[in-house]
C-alpha cells in the first residue's frame, strides 16, 4: 500500500468518524423536533431530563464514532481514535465557549459536559473496537 493510500485512508478514518456524530446527532434532535419531544428549533432547552437524554445519546454516537475510526484504520488505530478524541474534544470546547458566552440555549452544564466527554467517549470506542478484534 503507497504512503498516499494510507494517509487517505487514515484522513477518511477520521472524517467518517466526525461526520457520524454529526448526522447521527442531529438527525436525532431533528426526529425529536419533529415529535415535538424538544422545543421548536433555535429556542433553548431548559428541562434537564432532555439535556441528559440529548448528552445520552450524542455519548453513544461518540463512542460509536471512536469504533469507527478505529476500525476503519489502516494502521495504528488507538492513534487514530487520538486523533478523532481531540478534534472533537477541541470542538466540544469552542461549542462550551460560544454557549456560554454568546448563546443562550439552556443550562451551562449541557455544553461543558459535551466538551467533557469527547476524549473519553471516543476513547472508550477505540477501547471496544481493539477488545472485539
Amino acid at each position: 500500500m503507497s504512503p498516499s493510500s494510507t494517509l487517505g485512508r487514515s484522513i477518511a478514518a477520521v472524517f467518517l468518524g466526525f461526520v457520524a456524530v454529526v448526522v447521527l446527532s442531529l438527525a436525532t434532535d431533528q426526529l425529536l423536533h419533529v415529535l415535538d419531544i424538544y422545543p421548536p428549533w433555535g429556542q433553548p432547552m431548559w428541562s434537564p431530563a432532555l439535556n441528559l437524554l440529548a448528552l445520552t445519546y450524542r455519548t453513544v454516537y461518540t463512542v460509536l464514532a471512536g469504533y469507527l475510526t478505529a476500525r476503519l484504520a489502516p494502521h495504528a488505530p488507538m492513534r487514530h481514535v487520538a486523533i478523532l478524541a481531540v478534534i472533537g474534544t477541541v470542538a466540544g470546547v469552542a461549542g462550551a465557549v460560544t454557549a456560554l458566552t454568546v448563546a443562550d440555549l439552556g443550562p451551562k452544564w449541557y455544553p461543558i459536559a459535551l466538551a467533557v466527554t469527547a476524549f473519553p467517549s471516543v476513547w472508550l470506542g477505540g477501547r471496544l473496537y481493539r477488545a472485539g478484534s
